[in-house]
This record gives structure tokens, C-alpha cells and sequence, in this order.
């Protein structure tokens, strides 16, 4: 319950801004699920330009629009559904290996932000978790009271999970790998091969229909090369290799090198799987002539994994309940660019283009304002939409509505370039910020930098123009928001990694070896596998609920020992 209400509230939230999320890759999946809903099977089976990922989550989508039409919102709270039901196999997988903690475990992971942001995306990332999670779960029962049929779908959940994302293709001999260790001589290899030979066939219609269509032997999807080269492109500081870091990048060399001008439009389509293999050659050549250098950028990529996503927290007001219709409305404040040049920041330079456009050249710093509006009059508990037409020439841009001292922030909205197209030619975006006052009267606009990596960004600013849509609804949801909002802002690298180290440490102090064993298996599986490829945080999001289960057993060795102390003192007040 807690787990759904916080995914409700972050879906309130954000559910308008994670429809922008890899709109590419949503569509695919989405022309993928048309085809089938709409009875086009050889379509379905036969598409190469969809062949980028395995056909599970295509079924899925399909099966609901089949049922409820098509509806993102019915998507997304099937995730939402399914990711609360991870958050019980997590309290169930902590129970059975660290008791004490459980409770604690299954709340670190229902109030996970990054959890909770990742359910809302049209992307099958959340819901690859929930076979895994059920089958180290059912691994850890085999274990305590071996059964081949435990065993045998251990494995076969591994193998649905593949057919959401192929990110779990050699788990299982990770998993089966722990069977000798907890079953005695003479039924082990048994076990192991039940579990093994189980996530094969599970995987293995997938195999057989590439191969009966195709005439190759692809056991998921392809992709390997092409995730292979931007994995080592994206390492390439002095850019030695020559490999582009984007997919445009890599279609578009490949038509030039080969002369074949439709290779530009899909990163697979024709002769798709030769390409793909053709990629796993190139980057397979620069790892055996840079063997040390690549094992430094695994080495990095999974170190890397350990971080958390910096995600959107719940907000402390319920969203915008007014439509965001404001042709019959005024702006209650405008402002041309030039009239807000006092509030460049230091670094950066601002350049007056016309009367109503102002150009921003940033300074080098990642997320830092460049430009601050002065003090803004609102009404409180109010919703308000901010417009303002931009045109990003380069970098990446954010656009903030915060209070007077810029500690609070109310809505952003962020501004990334149109991959492919010129600086000159990149389209005027119009963007609307919709936000609720809450208890402030005063207001700023912020446009800031918003790069991981120290960049400078030039974007052209048109008028801005701030309207009033009416009194806000749900204002009595502050409070609870307020208190999951605070929750919410501890979990960050700086805190969770620690903890779960600590987690790991005590484990290792009570010689509880074999729960230590089952909760690392799949990160060490991910650590060790994945990081050989371009990997986007989705793809590893499995690893956070075994991290926070260790994060749940140092909290509650802490809470433990600040239960000791205070029973200590009280007999002292006495």
C-alpha cells in the first residue's frame, strides 16, 4: 500500500514529463504492439527495425490495448502495480535472510525514488525486476529445501525476464552458480542444470522464431555491437577510435563508409543483423588491442553502477488540477530577456538579438543558474503555468520556478538538443511549466545549466509570460507529501552506498555468508557482465532492492545499538 501510494503520487507528479523519456524507443515498442493488437502477426515476427529489443513488452502493451484501448496511463499503472509487488517480494527475500531487517527493507524500497520514477516510464526496465526478484527468491527457498521444481522455475523466471530486456541473458549460471554451495554432493549438478537448461527454454521461442525467420542464430535481439561501440565511444575522451557516441552517429558513418544511404535511416533494417555483427567485430577489435584500457573503462562503468539517478522527488504540493488552457487567459506577468540581464550570473554572457530575444552563453559549471529573474508576485495555493519559447543552440538547459532563496524548487523543465540537426537549424521549443504556489508569495525563474559533465550551453530566450489558472485543489495532501518529500531527499549516493557497505560489513562479521552470497549474486552479475556495454541506469535498476535490503541491515543494527544507548541512559536520568 505504501509502495502504490508513493508511485500514485509521483505518477500525479511527473506523468506528463516521462511521456518526453526516450520517445524513440517508446514508439518502437509501441508500432510493435499495433502490429500485433491489430492482428498483423507476420508483420510482428518478421520486423528488423523493431528488432532491437525482445518482443515481451511489445506483447504486453499490446495485450492492453487489446483490453482497455490505448492508454499510456493503463500502462503505467500496470507498472506502478507490478513495481508495489516488487517492493513485497523484496520484504519477503529480506525475511528470509535477515528477519530483523524486513520491515525496514520493505519500506526503503516502497518509498525509493528512484523506484518509484523508473515504474512511470513506457519502458520495460521496472517490470524486468519482478521475474528476477521472484526467482532469486525462489533460489534462496531451493536452497534451504531443495526441490528440482523450485529449481526449475528459479530459472524459468530468469528467462521470462529476458523477454522484457535481454540485460539477463547469463544470469542464470550467476544463480545456478550458488547451488553447490548450499546442496549437498550427488544432486548438485542436477540443480544447477535444471535451473540453467530452464531459463533456456523459457527464452528459447524467441531463438527458434529468429531463427525459422531470419536464418540466424540471435538468441533475443540484437543491439550488442551497437550498445559494444557507444560503451567504448563514450570512454574515448581524444576520441582515438573514431566511434560516434549516438546511434545517428553510428548509422550515419556506416552509410558513408559503405555507400549505402538507407543505413542512415535505421539503426538496423537492412542487412540489420550482418550490421550488428559487424559492430561486435569493430568493438571486439579495439578491446584486444587495448586490453588494459578496457578493463579500466568495466572498472569505472561498474563503479558507476552504485550510484543512484538523480530522480524528481514527490513534491510538496499536488500538482496542477487546472487545464493548461490559456488562450482566454492574460499573463498576469511578462518579461522580454533583455529586462532580466541584471540576473546573469558572473560566468556566463547574455547578448540582446531583438527586443523580445536574448541570447545566453553559460558559464562552464554543470548545474549552475545563469540567469535569475527578479522577485515574482503570486497568489498562494495557486496554479500557474509558465511559457517561454527557447531554442537551444548547444548543451543542455534547464528551467526552474524556485522560491526567493532558490531552495525550493516548484516545477523545471528540461531542454536538450534535437540529436542530428544544427546548431542553426535546432526548432523554438515552447515550454509550459505548470506549478502550484503552495504557501509562497514570492517567486524566481532560473535558467540553469544541466549537464553531468562540465559544458557550456548557448540558448536563445524568448518572452516569458507567467498565467494564473485559478485556486489549486488537494492542497490538504501538503503534509503528507512534506513528510514522504523528506524521505524521499535521503536517498542519494552519499547516503544509501554507505549504509549498504555497512550492511555488507556486518553480514560479514556475523558470518551470515550465504545471505551475504544471495543478495550480491545479481548486482555481481550486473557488475561484472554489463558494465562491457553502454549501460543507462534503467538497465541495472534490478541492483537497487538487493542494495537496499543491506542499506535495511545496517539501519537496523543502528536503530538496535540507539536502542542500547537510550536504555543505558534512562536508568542514569533516574
Amino acid at each position: 500500500m505504501v509502495a502504490f501510494g508513493v508511485r500514485f503520487l509521483s505518477w500525479q507528479d511527473n506523468h506528463r514529463d516521462v511521456l518526453k523519456v526516450e520517445t524513440l524507443v517508446t514508439s518502437d515498442y509501441e508500432d510493435s504492439a499495433r502490429q500485433l493488437s491489430g492482428g498483423d502477426l507476420r508483420a510482428f515476427i518478421s520486423d528488423l527495425n523493431h528488432m532491437e529489443h525482445p518482443p515481451g513488452y511489445s506483447i504486453l502493451i499490446a495485450g492492453i490495448f487489446r483490453t482497455v484501448g490505448e492508454s499510456n496511463t493503463a500502462i503505467q499503472f500496470f507498472q506502478i502495480a507490478a513495481d508495489s509487488v516488487a517492493a513485497l517480494i523484496a520484504l519477503v527475500i529480506a525475511f528470509e535472510l535477515v528477519p530483523v531487517s524486513a520491515p525496514i527493507a520493505g519500506f526503503l524500497v516502497a518509498l525509493s525514488p528512484q523506484l518509484s520514477y523508473y515504474s512511470l516510464l513506457l519502458l520495460p526496465d521496472s517490470i524486468t525486476a519482478v521475474p528476477i526478484l521472484l526467482s532469486v527468491y525462489l533460489l534462496i527457498l531451493s536452497c534451504k529445501r531443495p526441490r528440482m521444481l523450485t529449481f526449475i522455475l528459479s530459472g524459468g523466471l530468469v528467462g521470462i525476464s529476458c523477454w522484457l530486456r535481454p540485460n539477463g541473458l547469463l544470469l542464470a549460471p550467476f544463480l545456478a552458480a550458488v547451488v553447490p554451495i548450499t546442496v549437498g554432493r550427488g544432486r548438485r549438478l542436477r540443480y544447477m542444470a535444471a535451473l540453467v537448461l530452464a531459463a533456456m527454454v523459457a527464452m528459447a521461442p524467441i531463438t527458434v522464431k529468429n531463427a525459422l525467420v531470419f536464418h540466424r542464430f540471435v538468441p533475443l535481439s540484437l543491439g550488442v555491437g551497437q550498445k559494444l561501440l557507444q560503451g567504448i565511444a563514450e570512454y574515448d575522451e581524444q576520441e582515438r577510435f573514431n566511434i560516434p557516441k549516438t546511434d545517428l552517429g553510428i548509422m550515419r558513418q556506416e552509410a558513408e563508409w559503405y555507400g549505402r544511404s538507407d543505413y542512415a535511416q535505421w539503426l538496423f533494417g537492412a542487412d540489420g543483423i550482418a550490421r550488428d555483427r559487424m559492430r561486435v567485430r569493430r568493438g571486439m577489435a579495439v578491446i584486444r588491442s587495448h586490453p588494459l584500457w578496457y578493463s579500466g573503462v568495466m572498472l569505472r562503468r561498474g563503479i558507476s553502477f552504485f550510484r543512484l539517478s538523480r530522480v524528481p522527488v514527490i513534491a510538496s504540493e499536488a500538482p496542477v488540477s487546472h487545464q493548461l488552457n490559456t488562450s482566454d487567459v492574460r499573463p498576469v506577468w511578462s518579461s522580454a530577456p533583455a529586462e532580466l540581464l541584471g540576473g546573469v550570473s558572473p560566468g556566463a554572457q547574455a547578448s540582446s538579438v531583438t527586443e523580445q530575444t536574448t541570447k545566453l552563453l553559460s558559464d562552464n559549471t554543470k548545474y549552475g543558474p545563469q540567469l535569475t529573474s527578479p522577485q515574482i508576485t503570486v497568489a498562494k495555493q495557486s496554479d500557474y503555468l509558465l511559457r517561454l519559447p527557447v531554442k537551444l543552440e548547444d548543451g543542455r538547459v534547464s528551467v526552474k520556478i524556485t522560491d526567493l532563496l532558490g531552495t525550493r524548487e516548484l516545477s523545471s523543465a528540461e531542454i536538450d538538443l534535437v540529436e542530428g540537426v544544427s546548431s542553426q537549424n535546432q526548432p523554438l521549443q515552447t515550454l509550459e511549466i505548470p506549478f502550484v504556489s503552495g504557501d509562497l508569495t514570492q517567486i524566481r525563474v532560473v535558467v540553469a545549466n544541466n549537464a553531468p559533465r562540465s559544458a557550456r550551453s548557448i540558448v536563445e530566450l524568448h518572452r516569458f509570460e507567467l498565467f494564473d489558472l485559478g485556486r489549486s485543489s488537494q492542497t490538504w495532501m501538503h503534509y503528507p507529501r512534506l513528510i514522504l518529500r523528506g524521505c524521499q531527499r535521503l536517498f542519494i549516493t552519499a547516503i544509501i552506498v554507505p549504509f549498504t557497505v555497512l550492511g555488507t560489513f556486518l553480514l560479514i562479521r556475523s558470518r551470515n555468508s550465504l545471505a551475504l552470497l544471495l543478495l550480491l549474486i545479481v548486482p555481481a552479475y550486473y557488475v561484472l557482465i554489463q558494465s562491457a556495454l553502454h549501460t543507462e541506469r534503467r538497465y541495472v535498476l534490478v541492483m537497487q532492492y538487493f542494495f537496499l535490503i543491506l542499506a535495511a541491515v545496517a539501519l537496523s543494527w543502528f536503530l538496535k545499538l540507539l536502542a542500547s544507548v537510550l536504555s543505558l541512559l534512562a536508568p542514569a536520568r533516574k
